[in-house]
């Protein structure tokens, strides 16, 4: 059962270090996420379960990782619609329009600035998405389930 996190006393309120799970099963020295003053930076995420990549190319991958970030997102009470910013790393430069087709499926309606780049990944996989998301602390509570 997992607790709902309570800001510290600066805070600032970290969302998933009592565990997260890296390949091979290893515990990942990071917060999934840390929130600030309506601000909630999200850890990149990479297409896994139970520790290992999911098979499949980079369509299945990037539904897997823009799934991921939206579940913690969730957990924070954000929705796709506080997201300002992505971050997204590509294995391969070709993947880039297939990339471009789920994402838009996700973000279409809303879509935030973005980076994405080339770039090798510490884990074997196709795709890593981060994102920052924003939420006035003053706004009305948003119906995110």
């Amino acid at each position: 059962m997992t607790t709902t996190p309570t800001p510290d006393k600066n805070g600032i309120t970290r969302y998933g270090v009592a565990g997260g799970t890296g390949q091979g099963g290893s515990h990942m020295p990071f917060a999934r996420a840390v929130a600030a003053d309506g601000w909630l930076h999200v850890s990149g995420q990479v297409p896994m379960e139970n520790g290992e990549v999911i098979e499949g190319g980079i369509v299945a991958q990037s539904h897997k990782a823009i799934q991921q970030v939206l579940a913690i997102l969730k957990e924070a009470g954000y929705g796709p619609e506080h997201v300002v910013r992505c971050g997204v790393w590509l294995d391969d430069a070709r993947d880039f329009a297939s990339f471009n087709k789920v994402f838009r499926e996700y973000f279409g309606e809303n879509p935030p600035a973005r980076a994405c780049v080339q770039s090798s990944l510490v884990v074997d996989a196709k795709v890593e998405v981060d994102c920052v998301a924003y939420k006035s602390p003053h706004a009305a509570p948003t119906d995110v389930g």
